[in-house]
């Protein structure tokens, strides 16, 4: 099984990473994507993954990034960066290691904005960086691990304009799909993977986004912990980290009523072909 999504390279796993990726390993999850949010991040990912068999990277400046604001999410708060993406060190890293198998998470983020900034201006920000991102990704010809929270229209605008333009061969998937049946769509028509967190065995998951569960292919299905965050029912309140990737599987095993290998099957191979890993 391979976690499609998780930060190892995150202060939160900062004492005990090898554990960590042993006791995914001893769940039968050999293989993980550790993904940058900006560059410290993302180079530290990189390190990671060239130092460890089954540990792959993705790198990027996700969106909350481009300003310096307060963060509280699951539990932990943090100070946002304001950096910029420097296009050509971001290239430069990623051509310096085969560990790199995609660009993000990257994308638009419409539920942290920065206090005292004006909104349209923080979202032209954020889609001037996001199209930075698909067009190095369009270049290394690697896929894209999309971020988008309450900005579906806008990205899909974003998205439709770049395949229209021939860039984005190899696509990419958005990761914890938290949408509609419609926009769910939107992203299969368009080529795009979806990718599911533990939040879908939370008690009091969205009926809808349960509905795209059932709906959606198994074929353009992944799997991720996002670990730190978003640990699975049974283990709410705790550290997420990606042997817990099992029972998101489970999960979509379950509401698609087929077997559990079946799952682990196609969502393996799935993301074996998008990262080519």
């Amino acid at each position: 099984m391979i976690d499609t999504h998780c930060h190892l390279n995150f202060k939160a796993f900062k004492d005990d990473a090898d554990e960590v990726i042993k006791r995914a390993h001893d769940a039968g999850v050999t293989r993980i994507i550790n993904v940058g949010s900006q560059w410290d991040t993302s180079a530290r990912g990189v390190s990671m993954a060239e130092e460890r068999e089954g540990l792959y990277a993705a790198i990027a400046l996700h969106p909350i990034h481009l300003y310096e604001q307060e963060v509280d999410e699951e539990e932990t708060h943090f100070t946002t960066r304001a950096e910029v993406f420097d296009y050509d060190k971001y290239k430069k890293l990623a051509l310096e290691s085969k560990k790199v198998v995609a660009i993000g998470e990257c994308g638009l983020d419409y539920y942290h904005f920065p206090k005292g900034e004006n909104i349209e201006e923080v979202k032209k920000k954020q889609a001037d960086s996001f199209q930075q991102h698909i067009d190095l990704a369009t270049e290394l010809n690697l896929p894209l691990i999309i971020h988008c929270r309450e900005a579906y229209d806008d990205l899909f605008q974003i998205l439709n304009e770049a395949v229209k333009a021939g860039k984005l061969p190899g696509r990419g998937v958005n990761h914890c799909f938290l949408g509609t049946r419609e926009q769910a769509k939107k992203f299969l028509d368009l080529g795009f993977y979806l990718s599911f967190t533990g939040i879908i065995t939370f008690k009091n998951a969205s009926p809808e986004l349960l509905e795209v569960v059932k709906e959606t292919p198994l074929d353009k299905i992944m799997v991720e912990t996002d670990a730190p965050y978003l640990a699975p029912h049974p283990y709410r309140g705790k550290r997420n980290e990606p042997a817990y990737v099992v029972e998101v599987a489970n999960k979509i095993a379950e509401l698609k009523e087929v077997d559990f290998k079946i799952v682990l099957d196609m969502t393996t191979k799935n993301a074996e072909y998008l990262f080519t890993i």
